[in-house]
């Protein structure tokens, strides 16, 4: 690829990136910006790229900055003011950091004020389901810019090259301090959503893969919105994806989509080949239909009081095997972003579509664990 022709498409990338955004936080749903990078390296170069574990020249000199200090509580968006339960979930945010402009930091900053807005947009959609049944860690880490990532997919051919530096590192760290200093001793759950779902299978396959003690005191995984595929499986021997609404130590995943993206088999962005999901309502690796009476019910916006509550909006749910994705007819208006995600996405409805069902398998998958010590 010329010089030339990338810069034209980096041009058209940023365009349509800054019209995506603005349509999104029109509706307070922040489009990560990292799987709109990953949209457009994939779109250029073609299918899921080859995982590396090193990063390139440019990476590595910016990953010789200080890690941040988790020993301070300025480092995190939420720890609990007190212990009250007997099992702990450390969430992983999405992208929350744009970094569009040329004089733009290449990666945020920990009080990055960008990131620190965007972070509390997602904590009641996404990290709030996990917090009557755990005690709830959400550490700050520095993302790339989406200016940066861009580049660096461009250039290397891989979105990894932009997780396993900076990102990777941060979250690592945050590891460390957590299993130090806070968890004493107690299981915990590990999620995320999107880019920090990409994060969390990092964390899975490598992370988890060194500290195996660990490992054994993870009840679940909730690697959603971004696809955990066949090929991880079988590379990581020691992953396990869910196989029930009730077994532990395993994956749980799934990406959502409406027919229309099943039936042209469109290309979306965090849908990857040889990808798996689970239903969201009747826990089965299986195509048996589960019916929106099922859902016990969706988290939407109340646009007059500005608030979250629970309603029905017909979200069923039916895996499509052969995409592996979850299939809806939800009441809800999909992605604006076709270009990265196809015509009917539901990728902000991962969480939301199926807000207590989720609840309720964690609160299940909990008390599986606890029968079983």
């Amino acid at each position: 690829m010329t010089n030339k022709s990338t810069g034209i498409m980096m041009r058209h990338l940023t365009a349509e990136v800054k019209r995506i955004l603005e349509i999104e936080m029109k509706k307070r749903f922040l489009l990560p910006a990292m799987i709109v990078v990953m949209a457009f390296s994939l779109t250029v170069y073609g299918g899921e790229m080859e995982e590396k574990d090193t990063v390139s020249s440019s990476q590595a000199a910016v990953d010789e900055g200080e890690l941040p200090d988790y020993s301070q509580e300025s480092s995190w968006f939420k720890i609990p003011d007190t212990i009250t339960k007997d099992v702990d979930t450390f969430f992983i945010y999405p992208s929350a950091y744009a970094g569009l402009n040329q004089d733009d930091p290449e990666y945020a900053a920990l009080d990055n004020e960008e990131m620190l807005r965007s972070v509390e947009l997602y904590y009641p959609m996404q990290a709030s389901v996990y917090e009557d049944s755990t005690n709830l860690f959400i550490p700050y880490y520095r993302q790339a810019s989406l200016r940066i990532e861009a580049e660096t997919s461009l250039k290397t051919r891989s979105l990894d090259m932009a997780l396993t530096g900076i990102p990777y590192q941060d979250i690592t760290a945050a590891l460390d301090y957590y299993f130090e200093n806070y968890n004493e001793g107690r299981p915990f759950i590990l999620a995320g959503h999107s880019q920090g779902s990409a994060i969390a299978k990092l964390v899975l396959k490598k992370y988890f893969g060194e500290h195996p003690d660990l490992y054994e005191r993870m009840v679940a995984a909730y690697v959603i919105g971004y696809s955990v595929t066949k090929e991880d499986l079988e590379k990581y021997p020691h992953l396990k994806f869910a196989s029930g609404e009730s077994d532990t130590g395993v994956i749980v995943s799934w990406n959502t989509e409406g027919k229309e993206n099943v039936e042209s088999d469109v290309y979306n962005i965090v849908v990857l080949s040889g990808g798996i999901s689970i239903n969201p309502l009747n826990w089965k690796l299986d195509d048996t239909y589960a019916p929106a009476s099922e859902n016990l019910g969706s988290l939407v916006l109340n646009e007059k009081t500005g608030a979250y509550e629970t309603a029905d909006i017909g979200a069923d749910a039916q895996l499509n095997l052969d995409r592996g994705v979850v299939v809806t007819n939800a009441d809800s208006a999909p992605i604006q972003a076709i270009l990265f995600f196809g015509p009917a996405s539901f990728h902000n409805g991962d969480y939301s579509f199926y807000y207590n069902n989720l609840k309720d398998n964690v609160a299940k998958r909990i008390e599986a664990y606890q029968a079983n010590q």
